[in-house]
C-alpha cells in the first residue's frame, strides 16, 4: 500500500516518490534535477540506497511547505542537501533496528566483478563513523570546501579537516586490506 503525505499548502506527494500537484512555480524541476544526485550522496552516508531514497523523499516533503522562501536561496539544493543529512543522522544515532535486521539478509543476487572496487568503497565508507562519512562525503561527493562543510554540519573547520585526515587514513588502509583479499 502506498501512502501520500499532503502538505499544509495542500501539495499532494506520493509515496512512489513522485511529487504530484505541485503548482509552486519551479518545484517539480527542483525535484527532478536533484533527487538522483541527492539520493546518491545520502546512499553514501546511510549504506542502503532505499534508506537514501525514503530519507530525500522526506527531505523534500518538509521542502515543499517553504518552497517559496527557499528556492530564493543562493543554492537551494544545499537546503535540502542539509536537512537529508540531518535525517540521515538522527536515523543513524537512532539506531534503526529494522534496518540492521534488512542488512543482514542474504542478497538475492551476485554482484557485476566490475562492481567490486565501488562495493569495496562504499564498504569502507560504511566502516566509518557516521561524523566522519558525513564530512566525506560532503567534502569529496558533493564538492564542498572545508569551510562548507563546517558550516553545513555546524562544527569548525579544524574539526573538519582532522577528520578528513582521519578518514583518509581510515579508508587507505581498509581498501589496501580489501584489495589484498582480491589478489
Amino acid at each position: 500500500m502506498t501512502l501520500d503525505r499532503v502538505t499544509k499548502t495542500g501539495n499532494r506527494i506520493a509515496g512512489s516518490g513522485v511529487l504530484v500537484g505541485m503548482e509552486t512555480e519551479g518545484l517539480r524541476e527542483f525535484y527532478s534535477a536533484h533527487q538522483p544526485r541527492l539520493v546518491g550522496v545520502i546512499s553514501l552516508l546511510t549504506g542502503s540506497r532505499a534508506e537514501a531514497e525514503d530519507i530525500v523523499q522526506e527531505a523534500f516533503v518538509r521542502l515543499v511547505p517553504r518552497w517559496e522562501k527557499v528556492s530564493r536561496y543562493d543554492a537551494p539544493e544545499a537546503w535540502v542537501r542539509l536537512v537529508a543529512v540531518r535525517l540521515a543522522a538522527n536515523r543513524h544515532r537512532d539506531g534503526n533496528r529494522f534496518t540492521q535486521l534488512f542488512h543482514r539478509l542474504p542478497a538475492e543476487h551476485v554482484p557485476d566483478p566490475a562492481d567490486r572496487y565501488a562495493g569495496d568503497l562504499e564498504q569502507a565508507l560504511a566502516g566509518l563513523p557516521m561524523p566522519t562519512r558525513q564530512v566525506v562525503v560532503l567534502h569529496y561527493v558533493c564538492d564542498l570546501s572545508v569551510a562548507q562543510v563546517a558550516d553545513t554540519l555546524g562544527i569548525a573547520e579544524g574539526t573538519v579537516k582532522s577528520r578528513l585526515s582521519r578518514a583518509r587514513d581510515a579508508l587507505s588502509e581498509s581498501l589496501l586490506l580489501r584489495s589484498d583479499d582480491h589478489a
